[in-house]
């Protein structure tokens, strides 16, 4: 077990270094110079040459990827206008159009989206293990053929025109939720609640409709086993047959793409977050797209790159506590 664990963890850190150093080279070699994008307009070669040195871009390309790689454990020093400014450890940089560290503006951005990725996993993962198991417990039936219906509808909504139906029911018509802000849960439980309730909802809609699926084609698979049929066999209640033979070998592929969808949400939801205006690390790649912020747009590249990797390595410690097999064969 520490062999596969380790094994895990290994590969977890090449596949890291290998991230950040393609994420480097596209972000500082081969996009335009950071120096004229800092400068701005009016700006003459004198200047851009000194941003350049300030920046460290003036070093061999190695040399600047080891201050990158080492200032994310030890951190770096900058030079701003003559003077020499701390970065601490992580460091990944000063934002080009705010000056702001950009891993402060991500540790601020990144509770808002937890807050709506959690959530919404916690509603499209119950949604589809209970439409997916129905859904196979009645096969070819009104049941079945109802979800069947629905999921291909939840499906084929786009999340922003998900987003704008609800607003305009929920909150302009009905006038039964409020516009979605970023309420602290200590200030007002009932408010958070009730403001993370529509996000969460166009959220996970279309992830619901994909587990219904996948549910209902496991268990289907799962029901037609020899030891399904050999439990059968031996007279065990329909309830112990579901519960410790089928339900178990059937929810394994969803441990799988649960664990990397959630952890690719971690990293922001981009199209949710700009169409409710909810300031998380998704809006903040959208902004930093539109005005070409190359150390924001990296970081949060590196980010969403360490939550999939991250959570694969989760997912593989899992399938060790749920399929015996993989227990049996990590030993050996």
């Amino acid at each position: 077990m520490i062999r596969f664990v380790g094994s895990r963890v290994l590969g977890m850190l090449v596949v890291l270094f290998l991230v950040t150093l393609f994420t480097y080279v596209i972000f500082f070699v081969l996009s335009p110079d950071p120096a004229v994008q800092i400068c701005g307009k009016n700006c003459t070669p004198e200047r851009i040459e000194q941003i350049r040195a300030n920046l460290g871009l003036d070093l061999p390309f190695w040399q600047q990827f080891w201050e990158y790689v080492s200032g994310l454990f030890t951190g770096r020093e900058y030079v701003v206008a003559g003077a020499v400014v701390s970065c601490p450890a992580p460091c990944l940089g000063y934002s080009f159009q705010t000056g702001q560290l950009v891993s402060e503006m991500i540790v601020q951005r990144l509770p808002i989206s937890a807050t709506i990725a959690i959530g919404a996993a916690i509603l499209w993962l119950i949604g589809g293990l209970v439409g997916g198991v129905l859904s196979a417990v009645h096969e070819g039936r009104f049941t079945d053929k109802f979800f069947a219906g629905l999921t291909l509808g939840a499906m084929s909504i786009p999340n922003y025109v998900l987003a704008l139906v609800l607003q305009f029911v929920l909150v302009v018509w009905l006038g039964w939720l409020p516009f979605p802000q970023a309420v602290p849960f200590a200030e007002d439980p009932g408010q958070w609640f009730l403001n993370f309730l529509m996000p969460w909802i166009v959220l996970a809609v279309g992830y619901a409709a994909v587990y219904t699926r996948l549910t209902r084609a496991n268990v289907i698979e799962t029901l037609q086993e020899n030891f399904v049929r050999t439990a059968n066999a031996k007279g065990l209640s329909s309830s112990l047959v579901w519960r410790r033979h089928a339900l178990r070998p059937a929810l394994t592929p969803i441990v799988t793409i649960f664990g990397m969808d959630i952890a690719g949400l971690l990293g922001g939801a981009v199209i949710t977050e700009t169409v409710f205006g909810l300031n998380g690390v998704g809006k903040l790649t959208a902004d930093s797209i539109s005005s070409n912020d190359q150390p924001v747009i990296m970081a949060v590249t590196l980010l969403s790159a360490f939550f999939v990797i991250v959570g694969n390595l989760v997912v593989d410690l899992l399938y060790t506590a749920i399929d015996p097999r993989v227990r049996t064969a990590a030993r050996a």
